[in-house]
C-alpha cells in the first residue's frame, strides 16, 4: 500500500508536523524555493544562452515568459523529492499559506509532475488540532495567489535588472535597485537632508521643585505676564527662528536668570486644579509589521532577526504564521487568552466581553489570523522550554495577545496651574502635570513602546500631592534651564517598518530583506539603532529623482502594489499590466532606453552638500572628496582626498572635509616622535578610516607599521602616547593555563584576544564594548575564552557532543534555520531526519562530518572533468611511506574509523 507525500519548506517544520500526521504519512522538506530566475549567467540554459533576454531572465516579446531554472544548489532536492513521491498514492503542498508559499507549490507541482491526485494543505500553526483540520479541509491551489507573486517577481526583476546595469554605468559598479528598496532608500535620504538643512534654535525656561507638606513635585513655566513661553515646536526648521506669526514670548537667558530670583523669593499659590479621567485601550495583536517594530523598539533585534526568530517559533508549533497583515483572533485564541488573563491576573482584569480588531493597514493582504502564541490553551513563557532571542520574543507575543482580551486601563490626568511674582518681568505661571493609575487593566501585561524611551511611559503612575485652589506650596528650588531645537530623527528600523506600511510600500514580510539589502549594499549604515544613508545613497536617490521621478515616488509605488493585491483577488489581468509598465511609449524599458544618452555620469557620480568647500564624489573605491586649489605655479589644480568609509554624509562639515584636503595636500599630521625608534608618528585618513603610521614609506621601508584606531575614538583627541599604544599591537597578555601565550590585538573587525594552543592553532574571541584593547588583562581574557563560542549567524552551540579520539577540537551541536547541524572547525553537516538533540551520539557526528567533508573534497572537481596532467617529475629518491593525513578530512575519516572499531568493541 503506497503513501501519503506532504512537502513542507523545511526540516524544522517537517519534524514538528510529522509528529501529528498518521503513519503512513511520509514528510519532506523543499528546502524554500526550488526554481527561480536565474541569477546569473551560468545558471542559463544552453538553449537560450544566445537569447537578449536570457540574463534577464523573462522574455518580454513572448507575454512575459519567465524562465525558471533549478539552482544547482536544489537540484539534490528536487531529486530527493521526485524519489520520495514515487510508490506514494497523494501528494499534499503544504507550503506556508501565502503568496509566497502558494509560489512554491505551484512551482512544486510543475517540477515533480506527479500522477497521483494533488491537494493543497494549509494552516497557520502547527499544532495537532490545526493539522487534523488541515487534512479534512483541503483545497487545489489558488492560481490567482499564484499570479500575484509571480507578477510581482517578474516586475522585481523587470525593474531592477533594467535600473541596475544604468546604476553600474552612471554611478559605479554592484549597485542595485530595486522596487521598494529604491523608494525606502530615497526616504532616508530626505530625513538627512532635513537634518543637513535644519538650523538649530535655541529657548529658556524654567522648572521649579516645590513641596505640599512633605510630598514634593515639579512644575514647569508656562506663562509670563500671560503670553505662552515658546518651546521646540515653535520653531522653523530651516531658520532656527520662531515661526512666522507665533505668538509667544522667547525668554533669553539674561531674562530666565531674572526670573528665577524673582520667582524663588516670592510665594506661590496654586490658581487651578484639573483631574480628567481618561481611558486606555489595549493594543490589537501583533501583525508582521507591528512586531518587527516592537522587537526593534523593545528587544533591539533587526527586522531580519525578528523575522527569522519568529520563523523558528512558528516551525517549532510554539506561534501562529508569522506573516500576516491581519489582527483578527479567532474564538479558540480568544478563549485561550482569556484563560490566561482568569488565571495569572483574576477575573476583575478581563474585558467585559471579548475583543475583536479589524486590519487598517493600507494593502492589508488576506490574511490567516494575528500573530499569537499556538493551540487551543497558550503555554506560559516560563513553560516553553525556549531560551535567549526566541524566549524574549515568545514572551512579547504572549503578553500582547493576553494584554488584547484585558480590561480598559482607567487613569486619571492631574494638572495643577501655579502663580508667582516675577517682579517687572510680570507675574509667571508654572504647571505641573501628573498621572493616577485608578486600574492598571491592561498594562498589567503589556504597555507598547516608542522610539523615544521617554515617551513610552503610559505605564508609570507620576502622582502628584493632595492640592487645591489657594494652596500655598513651598518653593525648594528653581533652575533655569537652555534649550537647543533637534533636527528630526533619523530612521530606527521599527520607525522606517511603519513608514513603508503607512504609505503602503511592499509588503511587511519583504521588509526585513529590504532593509538588509540596504545595509549589505551600502546604502546605509546601522548603527545605535539608526539608519544612516551613505554618500552612494544621495547619488542614486538624485539620479532616479531627476530621471525616473516615478519609480521613487511614494504615492506612485503604493498604487503598484494596490494593483498586485488586485491581481491576487482577480480585479486586474496579470499580462495588460504588466505590458503597460514596461512597454510603449511611457513603460520603463523605453524611458531607460531614452535616459540613458541624457546622464552624465560626471553629474549623477557627484554629490553636493550644502557648507562644503569642495564636493564628494563616488569613485570606483569609495567616495572621495574634490576641489580647485592654485599649485605653487600659480595654476589650477584639481585637489582629491579619499573619504574613509565611516563617514557618512552625516558626518561630513565644513571643519572635517578641510581636515581631511589639507592633509592630502601638505602630507600628514606628525604627532611626535617615536621614543624608541626615533621615527616620527603620523595620523592619516584612509579608505577605511583613521589609522597612525610610524615613519614615512620609502624604498628601506615600503611598509612601515600602521595601526587603525578603534571604533569611536576621535582622530582629534588622539595623543602620541594613544598612537604608540596601537603601534605596539598585539600586546602580550600572559600563558594560558592550558598552555599558549594569549595576546590582544586590533583586527579588521575590531579588537579581539586570541589564544596561540599550537601548531598553527588560534582561538580568538572579540572584546566587548566596555573592554579596551590597550588595557584588557589576562583574566578578562580568560573570561572571554570561557564563554561559549558562537556558531556561523551568532548562533550559539546547544551542546557540545564530544571530542573524538585523537582529536583536540570539540564537535557542536547548533539549530540553524534548516535545522539542527553539527560543527567541527569549518565543517557543517545537517542532521537526517529522525535524529534530534538527545539522540545524536558522537558516533554519528563524526560520520556525518567525514562524509561531508568529502563530499566538499570532491565538489570541488567538476564532474567528469578529466584531472589536469601531472607535470613529469623529476628524478628522485625512492618515495618514504606515506604519512598520516592532516588534512581535516583525513582526521574525520580517522576519528570515525577510531570511534566506530571503539564502539564495536
Amino acid at each position: 500500500m503506497g503513501h501519503t507525500l506532504v512537502i513542507v519548506e523545511s526540516p524544522t517544520k517537517a519534524r514538528t508536523i510529522r509528529g501529528f500526521l498518521p503513519k503512513d504519512f511520509k514528510v519532506e522538506a523543499s528546502m524554500g524555493h526550488v526554481r527561480d530566475l536565474p541569477n546569473n549567467a551560468s545558471e542559463i540554459p544552453a538553449a537560450h544562452k544566445g537569447e537578449k533576454w536570457a540574463n534577464l531572465g523573462v522574455n518580454t516579446a513572448a507575454n512575459f515568459e519567465p524562465l525558471y531554472v533549478v539552482p544547482k544548489d536544489k537540484k539534490k532536492v528536487v531529486k530527493e523529492l521526485k524519489d520520495a513521491l514515487k510508490g506514494a498514492d497523494q501528494l499534499l503542498l503544504a507550503t506556508d499559506e501565502d503568496r509566497e508559499g502558494e509560489s512554491i507549490s505551484w512551482h512544486l507541482l510543475q517540477l515533480l509532475s506527479p500522477k497521483v491526485p494533488v491537494k493543497r494543505m494549509v494552516f497557520h500553526e502547527i499544532t495537532k488540532e490545526a493539522i487534523s483540520r488541515a487534512l479534512e479541509d483541503t483545497r487545489d491551489l489558488d492560481m490567482e495567489l499564484v499570479h500575484a507573486q509571480e507578477t510581482r517577481r517578474i516586475l522585481d526583476r523587470l525593474v531592477g535588472y533594467t535600473l541596475s546595469p544604468l546604476l553600474w554605468k552612471k554611478v559605479a559598479w554592484g549597485l542595485s535597485a530595486g522596487r521598494v528598496q529604491s523608494v525606502a532608500v530615497r526616504l532616508l535620504v530626505q530625513r538627512e537632508r532635513a537634518r543637513r538643512a535644519f538650523r538649530s534654535g535655541s529657548y529658556w525656561d524654567l522648572k521649579a521643585r516645590l513641596e505640599q507638606g512633605e510630598a514634593g513635585f515639579e512644575a514647569k513655566l508656562s506663562h509670563l505676564k500671560g503670553e505662552r513661553i515658546a518651546g521646540g515646536s515653535d520653531f522653523d526648521e530651516s531658520t532656527g527662528a520662531l515661526k512666522a506669526g507665533s505668538k509667544v514670548r522667547l525668554l533669553s537667558e539674561a531674562e530666565a536668570r531674572q526670573l528665577q530670583v524673582q520667582v524663588q523669593a516670592n510665594p506661590w499659590q496654586v490658581t487651578s486644579v484639573e483631574e480628567k479621567p481618561t481611558v486606555r485601550k489595549p493594543v490589537p495583536p501583533f501583525t508582521t509589521s507591528t512586531l518587527q517594530q516592537e522587537s526593534n523598539r523593545k528587544l533591539r533585534l533587526s527586522a531580519r532577526e525578528t523575522m527569522r526568530t519568529a520563523q523558528g517559533l512558528y516551525e517549532r508549533g510554539f506561534i501562529t504564521y508569522m506573516r500576516t497583515d491581519s489582527v483578527h483572533l479567532s474564538d479558540q485564541a480568544i478563549n485561550a487568552a482569556r484563560s490566561c488573563v482568569s488565571e495569572k491576573y483574576g477575573k476583575d482584569y478581563l474585558s467585559p466581553s471579548p475583543r475583536q480588531f479589524s486590519t487598517k493597514a493600507r494593502n492589508a493582504q488576506e490574511a490567516h489570523e494575528a500573530i499569537r502564541p499556538a493551540g487551543e490553551a497558550f503555554r506560559t513563557p516560563n513553560a516553553t522550554g525556549l531560551d535567549g532571542k526566541d524566549l524574549a520574543l515568545y514572551e512579547l507575543i504572549w503578553k500582547r495577545t493576553v494584554a488584547s482580551q484585558m480590561a480598559d486601563a482607567r487613569l486619571t490626568m492631574l494638572a495643577v496651574e501655579l502663580q508667582a511674582d516675577g517682579g517687572s518681568l510680570g507675574p509667571a505661571q508654572f504647571r505641573a502635570s501628573g498621572k493616577r493609575i485608578d486600574f492598571a487593566g491592561f498594562f498589567r501585561a503589556y504597555v507598547e513602546g516608542s522610539d523615544d524611551p521617554d515617551a513610552a511611559l503610559e505605564g508609570q503612575e507620576l502622582l502628584l500631592p493632595a492640592l487645591k485652589l489657594g494652596d500655598c506650596p513651598v518653593c525648594k528650588a528653581v533652575e533655569a534651564l537652555g534649550h537647543q531645537t533637534q533636527p528630526p530623527a533619523r530612521y530606527s528600523e521599527a520607525a522606517l517598518v511603519k513608514m513603508l506600511e503607512k504609505e503602503g510600500i511592499g509588503r511587511p514580510s519583504t521588509y526585513a530583506s529590504i532593509i538588509g539589502t540596504i545595509v549589505d549594499r551600502g546604502y546605509a549604515t546601522l548603527a545605535n539603532n539608526s539608519l544612516t544613508p551613505s554618500f552612494t545613497a544621495f547619488a542614486v536617490t538624485a539620479l532616479l529623482e531627476e530621471h525616473f521621478p516615478d519609480l521613487v515616488d511614494t504615492s506612485f509605488t503604493a498604487r503598484m502594489e494596490n494593483t498586485l493585491d488586485e491581481i491576487s483577488h482577480g480585479q486586474v489581468q496579470w499580462l495588460p499590466y504588466l505590458e503597460s509598465f514596461f512597454k510603449g511609449e511611457k513603460g520603463l524599458e523605453t524611458q531607460v532606453q531614452q535616459r540613458e544618452g541624457d546622464i552624465d555620469p560626471g553629474v549623477s557620480r557627484t554629490v553636493e552638500l550644502e557648507g562644503l568647500p569642495c564636493v564628494v564624489r563616488i569613485g570606483r573605491f569609495g567616495a572621495y572628496l574634490e576641489t580647485k586649489r592654485v599649485a605653487e605655479d600659480g595654476t589650477e589644480e584639481l585637489l582629491k582626498a579619499t573619504l574613509p568609509q565611516e563617514i557618512t554624509p552625516a558626518d561630513l562639515d565644513a571643519e572635517k572635509a578641510e581636515l581631511i584636503l589639507r592633509q592630502k595636500a601638505d602630507g600628514p599630521e606628525s604627532l611626535g616622535d617615536d621614543p624608541e625608534s626615533g621615527e616620527q608618528v603620523y595620523l592619516l585618513f584612509g579608505q577605511y578610516g583613521p589609522y597612525v603610521q610610524r615613519g614615512q614609506v620609502s624604498d628601506e621601508n615600503p611598509k612601515p607599521k600602521r595601526a587603525s584606531l578603534p571604533k569611536g575614538a576621535k582622530p582629534e583627541e588622539l595623543t602620541l602616547e594613544d598612537a604608540l599604544a596601537l603601534l605596539r599591537l598585539p600586546r602580550q597578555l600572559g600563558d594560558h593555563p592550558e598552555g599558549g601565550r594569549v595576546e590582544a590585538g586590533l583586527g579588521r573587525f575590531g579588537p579581539y584576544v586570541v589564544h596561540h594552543k599550537g601548531k598553527g592553532e588560534k582561538d580568538y574571541r572579540s572584546l566587548k564594548a566596555e573592554d579596551d584593547v590597550l588595557v584588557v588583562c589576562l583574566d578578562r581574557a580568560l573570561e572571554l575564552f570561557a564563554m561559549p563560542k558562537k556558531g556561523r549567524g551568532g548562533r550559539t552551540a546547544l551542546k557540545d557532543i564530544g571530542i573524538p579520539e585523537g582529536d583536540d577540537e570539540a564537535i557542536q551541536l547548533f539549530d540553524g534555520p534548516y535545522g539542527l547541524y553539527v560543527k567541527q572547525g569549518k565543517v557543517n553537516a545537517s542532521l537526517p531526519e529522525g535524529t534530534t538533540a538527545d539522540t545524536i551520539t558522537l558516533e554519528q557526528a563524526v560520520e556525518l562530518l567525514a562524509a561531508k567533508a568529502a563530499t566538499g573534497k570532491a565538489a570541488a572537481r567538476k564532474p567528469g572533468a578529466k584531472k589536469p596532467a601531472a607535470k613529469k617529475p623529476a628524478a628522485k629518491a625512492p618515495a618514504a611511506k606515506k604519512a598520516p593525513s592532516t588534512t581535516k578530512t583525513g582526521r574525520l575519516r580517522a576519528s570515525a574509523v577510531r570511534v566506530i572499531r571503539a564502539a564495536d568493541s
